[in-house]
């Protein structure tokens, strides 16, 4: 068999396309490395973000302001409870000795030294109970015993407790709504005036008697 004949290698022609083609992707290659290695940049770094609780404390205080008691006052002297019992501000007059018809009055001052404000402000009596030493045979003395309860916010005085009521309806009716919210560092006054009733006869004689009082402040 005769031998093929060898055909001469074919040269490759570059089309202006492709030239230009060639020229478009090195280029843009070329972009994109130079992009990333320079570029205009901002930016802020916040070094300082914090966040924290707030307090809500209770102070009272008597008409002179030599006795403070504070909320804070109770175990650990701390915020942990903030719920203290406070003996030394006595708003029913204490050791007066009320005859019949005659009133005692006695102002105090509440107010908020915490740091956020009381959105609910509220007093709730407790049960009335009587005793005395050398007694009368009464047994109703809180009956007998008025109390008109006004609270000064501002300048604006408003009477909180309810008409006519007694140490008796006090503790059957319930915590009453004071003024709210109470903010940072405000002071609310409040006047107790305790009247024993004109129409109490010598059995009411030595009598005496006690209701507790609860201050409470929601946020």
């Amino acid at each position: 068999m005769a031998p093929r004949p060898v055909r001469p290698a074919r040269r490759r022609r570059f089309t202006p396309l492709a030239l230009i083609t060639g020229a478009a992707g090195a280029a843009v290659l070329a972009l994109s490395m130079n992009s990333s290695l320079a570029a205009f940049t901002a930016s802020i770094t916040n070094s300082v973000n914090t966040a924290g609780a707030g307090t809500l404390v209770m102070q009272e205080q008597n008409q002179a302001g030599s006795v403070t008691c504070l909320s804070t006052d109770g175990t650990g002297n701390n915020v942990t409870g903030n719920a203290a019992t406070c003996a030394t501000i006595n708003k029913y007059g204490g050791s007066t000795t009320l005859v019949p018809g005659q009133t005692s009055s006695t102002t105090v001052t509440i107010k908020n030294t915490g740091t956020v404000p009381a959105n609910t402000f509220t007093l709730a009596p407790g049960t009335c109970t009587q005793s005395g030493g050398v007694t009368g045979s009464a047994t109703d003395l809180c009956s007998k015993l008025t109390v008109v309860i006004t609270q000064t916010v501002g300048g604006n005085t408003t009477t909180v407790s309810p008409a006519s009521s007694t140490l008796a309806t006090l503790q059957t009716g319930g915590a009453i709504t004071l003024t709210a919210p109470v903010t940072p560092n405000t002071t609310v006054t409040f006047t107790f005036a305790v009247t024993l009733a004109s129409s109490a006869g010598n059995t009411y004689q030595g009598l005496a008697a006690s209701q507790p009082l609860v201050w409470t402040f929601t946020s």
